[in-house]
C-alpha cells in the first residue's frame, strides 16, 4: 500500500533513497540540497534505513566514496547542488568511466560569482559530457519515481552508468506537494538487489582503471559508454512501462508532449518552466492560438529521434534554456538544432535564455515567448537567440 505524503522535493529524494535500499550514502551539505542528507541521517539514526552514512570533507570526496563503494557491489546514493556538483567534476568522469551506477540527486542552483541560491541549470549543464544520465524533473512525484527508475535501469549489466536526477532549487526542493510514496515491499518487488558481475574483492583480486594505450582499447572503452547510453534511451522507456504496470502511475518517456501534436507553434523547455508553460498553453488555446509544449525530460541520453517526431510538423519552434553556453547560446537550443538538422523539415528555431540565477519565469514571460514565435511564424525577421527579461534595455545576440 502506498501512502500519500505532503513533502518537499528534498524529502522526496531522501524517501526514494531509503525505499531503494541505498547501502552507502556519502554526505556533504550545501544549500539548497542539505535537507536531503539531513533527512537520510534521521532515517539511518532511527534504524528505518540500514546504510553506511559517511560524513566526508567535500563533495569531491563524496563522489570518490560513492565510486569506491559501488566497486565493492554496494548500492550508493548522494546529493549535491551548484558548487558541490562542479567540485565533483573529476570524479564524475571517473564514475562513468569505471561504469559505477551511482545515483545522485542534484538540486539545480546558479553558480557564483555573484552568489545566488536560486535555480538555474548551469551546474548540471556544465557536467553534460561526463557520461552521466541526466533527467530533469518537473514535480516532486517525478523526483521519487525517477530515482527508483534510474536504479532499475542503471544497474542493469549492459548499462552500468551513473545517473543525475535534477530538480530546481526551492521551486521543488523546498516546496511541499502531495507525493504518492510506495511501501517498501512494492519497491522491493520492482527493484532487484544490486549484484554486479565484477567487484573489488580481497579474495578475488581485480584491477580497475588501469592504463590504456591509444592503439589498445581506450577508444573502444569510451565507445561502450556511448553504446550504453543508446541502450539506456530505450531501456528507460521500456522500464517506465513496467513501472506504470507495477505502481499504477505513468512515468512517460524521454520527452513529454503537451497539446503539441496539432500545434504549429511549439515551445521546448525542461523542468519546472514546463509546468508553468502548460497553464499558458491552456490559456492561449482557449483564445484560439495554435500553441503547444514539448518538455525534454532526459537530456542525457538526448531524445533526438523523439524530438524529430514531435517537432517535425511545427511551423516555428522556440527553445527556452535556463542556462547559457557563454560565447554561443543555450545548450538545450544547440541540442535541439542538432537533432533537427538532418530532418527532412527544418522549421525556424528561436532560442530564449530565461530564468538565469533564479529570475522568475512567469506566465506573462512565457506568453511573451509565444508572442515572439507567432511573429516569426508570420514571416517577421528574428534574432536567433534572445536573453529575456534583462533589467534595462534588452540585448539580443545574433
Amino acid at each position: 500500500m502506498s501512502t500519500k505524503k505532503v513533502i518537499s522535493g528534498n524529502y522526496t529524494a531522501a524517501y526514494a533513497s531509503m525505499l531503494c535500499r541505498a547501502q552507502v550514502v556519502p554526505a556533504y551539505p550545501i544549500t539548497p540540497q542539505t535537507t536531503i542528507v539531513e533527512k537520510i541521517a534521521e532515517f539511518v539514526a532511527s534504524g528505518q534505513m540500514k546504510a553506511q552514512y559517511i560524513n566526508v570533507e567535500s563533495e569531491h570526496s563524496a563522489m570518490a566514496a560513492c565510486i569506491s563503494a559501488a566497486l565493492t557491489g554496494a548500492r550508493t546514493f548522494t546529493a549535491t547542488s551548484a558548487h558541490g556538483l562542479v567540485l565533483m567534476h573529476e570524479m564524475l568522469h571517473w564514475a562513468a568511466g569505471a561504469r559505477t551506477p551511482v545515483i545522485m540527486a542534484n538540486v539545480n542552483r546558479a553558480l557564483a560569482p555573484p552568489w545566488s541560491g536560486w535555480a538555474d541549470h548551469t551546474d548540471s549543464m556544465s557536467q553534460r559530457d561526463t557520461g552521466w544520465l541526466q533527467i530533469y524533473c518537473s514535480s516532486n512525484q517525478e523526483v521519487l519515481d525517477t530515482l527508483i527508475l534510474c536504479y532499475k535501469v542503471c544497474e542493469q549489466p549492459d548499462i552500468m552508468l551513473p545517473a543525475m536526477v535534477n530538480m530546481d532549487a526551492f521551486i521543488l526542493s523546498h516546496t511541499s506537494e502531495v507525493v504518492d510514496v510506495p511501501d517498501q515491499k512494492e519497491v522491493d518487488d520492482y527493484l532487484p538487489k544490486f549484484d554486479p558481475e565484477y567487484t573489488l574483492d580481497v579474495d578475488d583480486p581485480r584491477s580497475f582503471g588501469t592504463l590504456a594505450f591509444p592503439q589498445s582499447w581506450y577508444m573502444e572503452w569510451r565507445y561502450k559508454i556511448q553504446h550504453a547510453h543508446d541502450l539506456a534511451a530505450k531501456r528507460l522507456v521500456d522500464e517506465a512501462k513496467a513501472f506504470e504496470k507495477h505502481f499504477g502511475r505513468p512515468w512517460g518517456g524521454l520527452i513529454e508532449e503537451y497539446r503539441s501534436k496539432d500545434a504549429e507553434i511549439i515551445l521546448v523547455t525542461m523542468s519546472t518552466i514546463a509546468s508553468t508553460t502548460k497553464d499558458v498553453v491552456d490559456s492561449l488555446r482557449d483564445k484560439g492560438r495554435d500553441v503547444g509544449l514539448v518538455r525534454v525530460k532526459s537530456f542525457r541520453p538526448f531524445p533526438t529521434k523523439d524530438l524529430r517526431e514531435a517537432l517535425g510538423h511545427a511551423k516555428v519552434i522556440g527553445v527556452a534554456d535556463r542556462s547559457h553556453t557563454y560565447g554561443n547560446e543555450g545548450p538545450l537550443f544547440t541540442e535541439v538544432k542538432g537533432a533537427l538538422y538532418n530532418h527532412d523539415r527544418r522549421p525556424p528555431l528561436v532560442g530564449f535564455t530565461v530564468g538565469i540565477g533564479g529570475r522568475d519565469v512567469l506566465d506573462t514571460t512565457i506568453e511573451g515567448l509565444y508572442d515572439r514565435l507567432e511573429k516569426v511564424a508570420d514571416g517577421e525577421a528574428y534574432k536567433e537567440v534572445t536573453w529575456i527579461d534583462l533589467i534595462g534595455d534588452e540585448e539580443e545576440v545574433v
